[in-house]
């Protein structure tokens, strides 16, 4: 039942969030180029990883909607499986609120039931098993998200205009 502990090397789980246009595709591939190996990208943004292919070497793999926690499973096991050691996720925002992420299936379940709260039922195990793949597979994991954008009404010189805070 118990062995003697050893120190052993562990993998990066890392998340950059960011509102668009930050730079958190540009950062992850310099992360993954940095920790070195073969990096797989499963890319949500409509092919917008393959703007930085002059940074490196690196595979892409287009996801579309429906945006389910399944599928990115799928494709974590499949880059596992492919022999990749580093797998960036950008964006793992559209899982949670994407079509056919994990808000939507909450919103399409809770029609059927007496109240929203008993849907989270039916929707944690999806969500749960996505997180699970992402802390137990055995390449390192950066993934990107999306966090919204701040904006404030400034008054300059009598002249109202709206400036972008992040």
């Amino acid at each position: 039942m118990f062995r003697k502990a050893e120190r052993k090397q562990s993998k990066l789980r890392i998340a950059l969030s960011g509102p668009s246009g930050s730079g958190k595709t540009y950062s992850a591939i310099l992360i993954a180029k940095g920790l070195g190996g073969p990096i797989a990208m499963i890319d949500t943004e409509n092919g917008s990883g393959e703007l930085y292919s002059h940074l490196g070497d690196y595979d892409i793999a287009l996801m579309h909607p429906p945006y389910h926690p399944q599928k990115y499973v799928k494709a974590l096991k499949m880059a596992e499986e492919s022999g990749y050691k580093i797998i960036i996720i950008d964006s793992l925002s559209h899982a949670w609120s994407g079509p056919g992420g994990v808000l939507d299936i909450h919103d399409r379940v809770s029609k059927t039931t007496s109240n929203s709260y008993v849907a989270w039922r039916e929707v944690n195990p999806h969500h749960n098993k996505l997180v699970d793949a992402i802390l137990t597979s055995n390449c390192h994991v950066i993934a990107t998200m999306r966090s919204k954008t701040s904006y404030e009404i400034q008054k300059d010189d009598g002249k109202t205009k709206v400036v972008k805070l992040g």
